[in-house]
């Protein structure tokens, strides 16, 4: 340690008495701008701790005479944000969803709402970018089981598929031509290399010929005479490329013996009407609609 009261040759100022590996720290005085800026701050905190909630207590913190807080902030631009919206809102659920697009503002406010609706209740199955998936429909082509129309898609929305508990889902069920012994195994195979032959695939000439008049005789009714669809009755097109559960011989045959019957909920009593109607709006835009 060096001597507190040690003036320093080089400089001429007093030591404070430390020293490091022979270097003496100066007993320097602080610029008067840093200590009036440092005095300021003082002021400032205490005018702060004063006028804004700030000393932590047991079961809370002191309010300030102010009383400001930023919850109640918060909530105040949540209710103004809400103010806003109810003008759309009430706008959205008394047009019918057939006339929105008519509304070049009312179309924009219902594709955001819908946007970040999807996001929350929708993508888990379809997918962040709607591209679907095994089993969940990709929503961006031109395959719509029910129908790609906006009141198609509105209506799918609002009651489901398949979903018990809304007496107005949509409802197709395909017979297990295979588990309930509705036909042989050798027809189902045969039916499965007709399917392949309608949608353009590669496919085993004899079979798909016995298949055509199983097809015929089982499938025309619902499918259509060449697989194109009936969207009345939610049987999908088996003429095109895109396959809900895999378009190989054996899945057709899997599906077919056994078929998978998916389900989707009923967003109406969940999300209501307004928000059903920004879905459908959003969906009905990604480019897939009718």
């Amino acid at each position: 340690m060096a001597d507190k009261n040690e003036i320093d040759e080089v400089s001429g100022v007093e030591t404070t008495g430390h020293e490091w590996d022979g270097i003496k720290e100066l007993n320097n005085p602080l610029p008067r701008w840093w200590l009036w800026t440092f005095y300021a701050t003082i002021i400032w905190t205490i005018g702060y701790t004063i006028l804004y909630p700030a000393w932590p207590g047991i079961t809370g913190a002191t309010a300030g005479v102010l009383g400001w807080s930023s919850r109640a902030e918060l909530q105040q631009d949540i209710e103004a944000a809400k103010a806003d919206q109810a003008v759309f809102l009430d706008k959205l659920a008394a047009t019918d969803v057939t006339e929105i697009s008519a509304d070049a503002d009312l179309v924009q406010f219902a594709t955001a709402g819908g946007a970040s609706t999807f996001k929350v209740y929708c993508e888990q199955c379809h997918g962040s970018g709607a591209q679907g998936g095994p089993g969940y429909p990709n929503l961006n082509d031109d395959a719509w089981i029910w129908g790609g129309t906006i009141e198609d898609i509105y209506t799918t929305l609002m009651h489901g598929a398949r979903y018990e508990a809304d007496e107005d889902t949509r409802i197709s069920d395909m017979p297990a031509f295979g588990r309930d012994e509705l036909l042989e195994r050798g027809d189902i195979v045969d039916v499965a290399w007709y399917v392949r032959k309608l949608s353009g695939q590669e496919f085993e000439e004899a079979n798909a010929e016995r298949g055509a008049v199983i097809f015929e005789e089982n499938c025309g009714f619902c499918h259509g005479e060449q697989g194109e669809g009936m969207a009345e009755v939610g049987a999908p097109n088996l003429s095109d490329a895109i396959w809900l559960y895999g378009g190989t011989h054996a899945d057709i045959v899997a599906q077919v013996t056994n078929p998978r019957q998916g389900v989707m909920p009923a967003w109406g009593d969940r999300l209501g009407e307004a928000t059903v109607k920004q879905l459908a709006v959003y969906v009905h835009g990604l480019g897939g609609g009718q």
